[in-house]
């Protein structure tokens, strides 16, 4: 997963217009809908800690994982100023450790995009398994093919605005099923003067059959596919797709 660098000193700016309240109680919705109330709950790909805030509020024990400095660092920020008790993680998501297991494992804001090779998805895969609780839930989002080829493929998109702008170009692989991200930042200094960033990031599109397979391979039981912000099955048209698993193997050994 790429580390966002320079983006992160912009990336609230630029997000502001994600709805994260509401997207966060649909995820709340789900976590209740599969019998997570309480207890630690892993956030993969936290970034600068939006979701994982609202979950601490909710009462869960979170753990946040990304793999960018500057994003853990502005979570930080916002973790003096809420006063939650959140654990942060300096590590890849393909390699993560905990000292233990957990009740639910999230991952929002299509993080698991990030991973271009099936072989490392279903190693985080894996490492969620073992990582669960016997009967652990394990929850997620991903942009959908369907939107990295007909609607981010090939398109420019700008902002601008007083403290910074940006200009994003995407170029659609069809092949390889990778959307390449070109960002080109002016961040403001304190001077006055803009300095250029520059910034290039993959996201890849996977199939839902190939990520339930893959989610089989790693030992755990689909529970769910849902369009994103709804209890509906996906459509050819669906933008950005909700999966809901659960850990079995230990459950089983019990």
């Amino acid at each position: 997963m790429a580390s966002y660098e320079s983006f992160a000193r912009v990336y609230d700016l630029f997000m502001d217009n994600i709805p994260y309240e509401e997207w966060g109680e649909y995820l709340h919705g789900l976590l209740l809908d599969f019998g997570v109330k309480d207890g630690l709950v892993l956030e993969l790909g936290c970034g600068t800690g939006s979701m994982t805030e609202l979950l601490a509020g909710w009462g869960y024990d979170m753990i946040g994982v990304d793999n960018s400095v500057e994003m853990l660092e502005i979570a930080q920020e916002k973790k003096a100023q809420s006063g939650h008790d959140i654990l942060y993680l300096l590590q890849d998501m393909c390699e993560f450790e905990l000292y233990g297991t957990v009740g639910a494992v999230v991952s929002v804001c299509d993080s698991m995009n990030y991973i271009t090779e099936e072989e490392d998805l279903l190693q985080v895969f894996k490492l969620v398994n073992n990582y669960l609780d016997p009967g652990g839930v394990f929850l997620f989002d991903m942009n959908t093919i369907y939107k990295y080829r007909d609607m981010l493929g090939d398109t420019v998109i700008a902002e601008n605005r007083e403290e910074s702008s940006f200009i994003w170009e995407n170029w659609y692989d069809e092949e390889e099923r990778i959307n390449e991200y070109d960002l080109t930042l002016f961040i403001r200094r304190e001077d006055g003067l803009y300095e250029r960033y520059e910034e290039t990031h993959y996201q890849k599109g996977y199939t839902v059959e190939t990520v339930c397979r893959l989610l089989a391979e790693a030992g755990l039981k689909l529970e769910a596919v849902y369009d994103a912000f709804s209890s509906d099955t996906p459509r050819n048209d669906s933008e950005r797709v909700y999966f809901v698993a659960r850990e079995q193997e230990k459950t089983a050994r019990q």
